[in-house]
């Protein structure tokens, strides 16, 4: 069984400002989260909070940046909400996302790789919770790049 999530989407836009909606909390904000706290530098922050109030839980708090090539990929560290915090977020290493950028004639390819899952039933529920979530958070975006 192959234990990643592989999406993409077709953004309207050049690399450079596809990459912007990954890296620039203001963005950020508008499409994957109510607080970005983000640094696209290698071991710079990739901190997201979905509920500021509660930082230690509904986040990707303590999650860095572990490669960045400017208009072309971004890789950062991801955590799992409260109800998979308990295996997802204690790990080494954390699951990984992978998001590339490929230019082409109608805009920018989007891909997003998330790995790191492991091999056990509530790591295929937490990946199985992440397709779906990662499915709507692209179509956001799409929305949002759309608007903009």
């Amino acid at each position: 069984m192959d234990r990643i999530i592989y999406q993409s989407v077709l953004l309207k836009c050049d690399p450079r400002r596809a990459f912007e909606m990954f890296t620039v909390n203001e963005h950020l904000e508008k499409w994957l989260t109510v607080v970005a706290d983000v640094e696209p530098s290698v071991r710079g922050k990739y901190e997201l909070f979905w509920v500021p109030e509660d930082r230690e839980n509904e986040s990707t708090i303590g999650c860095r940046v572990l490669a960045v090539q400017t208009g072309k990929f971004l890789s950062f560290e991801w955590k799992g909400p409260k109800q998979f915090k308990h295996f997802m977020n204690k790990v080494r290493p954390l699951t990984n996302v992978v998001v590339s950028f490929i230019p082409t004639e109608e805009g920018t390819e989007v891909h997003l790789l998330h790995t790191g899952w492991r091999d056990t039933p509530e790591w295929e529920e937490a990946r199985q919770w992440f397709v779906a979530q990662w499915e709507a958070t692209l179509s956001e975006l799409e929305k949002y790049v759309k608007e903009t």
